[in-house]
């Protein structure tokens, strides 16, 4: 699927690191960035302006306990083993770059830096080197934003719950457009979010990729003026979505065509019931249960050999006992 993600990544494919971007001492504010297609020049420019903020902060090394996430941070889900990478790397070789903060009300907050962070406490350690800066929450909102919206590890629902958030100290949609260096269009693709039913945004929250922005826009198309049995069609055919069932790009389509038949085509729907399987917080399958059958689907890789061995020994005993 040609995405929002895929777009973005071929545009910015040349950028440089922060801190290969010359520093211009004259210069106070970051220059204003260009409109679509400007995410190249967006990022850069938070980028830069990151790299002059570390520049004037104060060195210093804080408490742990003294430092809480930026509340603007758009990443739901974070890479399990590349935080242990990344851990290991500190506990062997020590932090080589500060994290950026700033002071709160009640000790400080991250700018840049929460991996480092994260990795630091999953180690044991007490203290992290940082830059304490001074940012406003419209600026610290923004640069958050750009320097995540286009990592290709983020979901489109990520970057879309960090544009609301960021709403919140940047209303005007039009500059939000300008600073992220999108068509207006695109913005108003992720802000489609906002309007889905709240059966998919609870799922969301847990696996934020189930819904693209595509799909997410046409399942909100779908639904608008819609009621009663419209959105008990819809929640039925999430839960395929859920369970690995249908795919996401499929679900609009399905739902429209079964409203089109007087809900008939979701009959076999109907008295469906899928439970699902987790694994701490990760979803590991699901159980199935309808008119054809008992299904239990587990997702590739989450069963060890043991696992998959006492599974089928259970199966085998449920069938020989006399009960």
């Amino acid at each position: 699927m040609s995405n929002l993600r895929e777009r973005m990544m071929n545009q910015t494919a040349d950028l440089r690191a922060a801190k290969d971007i010359p520093l211009d001492s004259q210069q106070a504010k970051p220059s204003p960035p260009r409109t679509a297609p400007g995410m190249a020049a967006a990022l850069a420019t938070a980028q830069r302006r990151i790299a002059e903020l570390e520049r004037d902060g104060a060195a210093s090394e804080l408490p742990l306990a003294d430092i809480t996430p930026n509340p603007w941070q758009p990443r739901r889900v974070f890479n399990e083993t590349k935080l242990n990478e990344l851990a290991e790397s500190v506990r062997e070789a020590g932090l080589i770059q500060p994290i950026v903060v700033r002071r709160a009300t009640s000790g400080y907050q991250i700018v840049a830096g929460e991996r480092r962070w994260r990795a630091h406490r999953m180690i044991g350690k007490e203290a992290i080197k940082a830059v304490i800066i001074e940012i406003s929450d419209e600026e610290m909102a923004m640069l958050a934003l750009v320097e995540n919206v286009v990592r290709d590890d983020l979901s489109d629902y990520e970057v879309a719950r960090a544009v609301r958030e960021t709403e919140r100290e940047f209303p005007n949609r039009k500059r939000m457009a300008e600073a992220m260096g999108l068509a207006r269009g695109e913005l108003y693709r992720l802000l489609a979010y906002a309007d889905l039913p709240e059966f998919v945004i609870k799922d969301l929250e847990i696996q934020p990729r189930l819904l693209g922005a595509n799909a997410a826009q046409d399942l909100v198309s779908v639904l608008r003026n819609r009621e009663g049995r419209a959105f008990e069609i819809a929640k039925e055919l999430w839960a395929q979505v859920v369970a690995g069932e249908l795919e996401q790009t499929k679900l609009a389509k399905s739902i429209k065509h079964a409203i089109d038949n007087n809900g008939e085509g979701s009959a076999h729907v109907s008295d469906r019931s899928i439970e699902k399987i987790f694994a701490g917080k990760s979803q590991a399958g699901s159980i199935t249960k309808d008119g054809k059958g008992f299904t239990v689907k587990i997702k590739a890789g989450m069963l060890s050999p043991e696992k998959e061995e006492r599974i089928r020994a259970l199966i085998t005993q449920l069938f020989e006992s006399n009960d």
